[in-house]
């Protein structure tokens, strides 16, 4: 079989069993089956397929109809221009999330020391690394994902310190200028309704808090003026119905809070400065 009629009967399935994105689906997985880029498949088409090969690729098509994530297939997902591993240890950096490196890097421009909490694949943390040129620190409860983040700072060149903790509990007082977080925020009582891909897929631990979902912002926003320097920036992903909660959290030591909306008009960042003799 060559690699035009490959691709069409891979899209069909895929089409078939419902998957969003199914042409560009087989073609990403066949680029990665074949380590080569999407042009090629366009410029080949004539190119015939082995045996060994088909069966490979027919078994990475079946992987996706059965919910699996095409980004844990390849083990691969860009994020801010940059291509970074991803495991099923690890959520699966989405577009959106770029908004909170940008909201960051602008509120927290001075910012010398800098912490991720709940860094998972890293794709914040070594992002803020790399747009800085400055170290950053960043903290997860599971060990295989800050194994992830490792080999991601290690494979772009970032400088990333990295501390097995639950939150910010192995932060020093005082010790952060700018504490960046996007925590687990889905109620545990939703879990029924995120998509297979998610639900089945995605560690949990990095989805639910509990069963509001607003359990880890709590105990974050309660612990950051102990971990921040006055003056300091927190900056947080927000859950889709949770920013009238979190902003409520803020107490009257918190200034300059600022609400970043995504491309979908969802309120998806909630910046603020903690209040001191200093100011960044």
């Amino acid at each position: 079989m060559n690699l035009a009629t490959a691709l069409r009967q891979a899209s069909k399935r895929l089409e078939t069993d419902g998957i969003a994105a199914p042409r560009l689906t087989a073609e990403v997985l066949l680029c990665h089956l074949l380590g080569r880029g999407r042009s090629y498949l366009y410029a080949h088409p004539e190119e015939e397929l082995s045996e060994a090969a088909l069966a490979e690729y027919l078994r990475l098509i079946e992987q996706r109809m059965a919910g699996k994530p095409t980004q844990y297939i390849t083990g691969r997902q860009e994020f801010y221009g940059r291509e970074f591993l991803v495991t099923p240890d690890v959520l699966i950096p989405r577009p959106e999330t770029e908004l909170v490196v940008e909201t960051a890097l602008e509120v927290g421009r001075r910012a010398a020391r800098i912490l991720e909490v709940g860094c998972g694949s890293g794709a914040i943390a070594v992002t803020l690394s790399l747009e800085t040129g400055r170290p950053v620190w960043a903290t997860d409860i599971s060990a295989a994902a800050l194994a992830v983040a490792a080999r991601n700072a290690h494979r772009l060149g970032a400088r990333l310190h990295l501390a097995l903790c639950d939150l910010t509990s192995a932060i020093a007082a005082g010790a952060v200028d700018l504490l960046v977080s996007n925590p687990p925020y889905v109620p545990e009582g939703e879990r029924e309704g995120l998509p297979r891909e998610v639900r089945d897929f995605e560690p949990p631990v990095a989805l639910y808090a509990g069963p509001t979902g607003l359990e880890a912002y709590r105990r974050l926003i309660a612990d950051a003026p102990r971990v921040l320097r006055p003056g300091g920036r927190l900056v947080l992903e927000l859950g889709y119905r949770a920013l009238d909660a979190v902003r409520a959290m803020l107490g009257g030591g918190w200034r300059q809070i600022q609400v970043r909306h995504d491309p979908a008009g969802w309120p998806r960042v909630l910046a603020a400065r903690y209040a001191g003799e200093a100011s960044l």
